[in-house]
């Protein structure tokens, strides 16, 4: 027999069922924000020209973060980063910021970049635990 096959296998990295809660309520909290600001503020014709012209609540002040991040796809882009480091060095932080990044970039219409950060997230469920340092 080679000594490969005599070497413990690491476990694969799985949330415990704690860890497991959290990231579906991150995912949950996450995507119902991104669908009230769409549909409350950006969609909504008569919210977005009062914010725009220059209606300070809290709605309008998300609003005016919102629009230019979406705009340029940094929900996304933060969303792949993210899920790409988390690929290389799993950790349960990083999956709970990818997959809030993820969640408004799916409604906030940066579905291409933020599908492939779903997908790595995915991926690194199947990537052996970091071991000991």
């Amino acid at each position: 027999m080679s000594d490969a096959a005599n070497t413990p296998r690491r476990p694969l990295f799985l949330p415990t069922a704690r860890q497991t809660n959290c990231l579906v309520a991150i995912g949950f909290l996450a995507v119902g924000e991104a669908l009230y600001l769409r549909f409350m503020a950006i969609e909504n014709t008569n919210m977005a020209l009062a914010c725009r012209g220059g209606l300070s609540t809290w709605l309008c002040s998300t609003f005016r973060v919102t629009v230019p991040l979406f705009q340029y796809e940094v929900f996304g882009a933060v969303a792949l980063a993210v899920a790409l480091i988390n690929l290389m060095r799993p950790s349960i932080v990083l999956v709970g910021l990818a997959l809030a990044a993820a969640g408004f970039g799916l409604v906030l219409h940066n579905v291409d970049l933020a599908g492939l950060a779903v997908g790595a997230v995915i991926l690194s469920l199947a990537r052996p635990a970091p071991g000991p340092e």
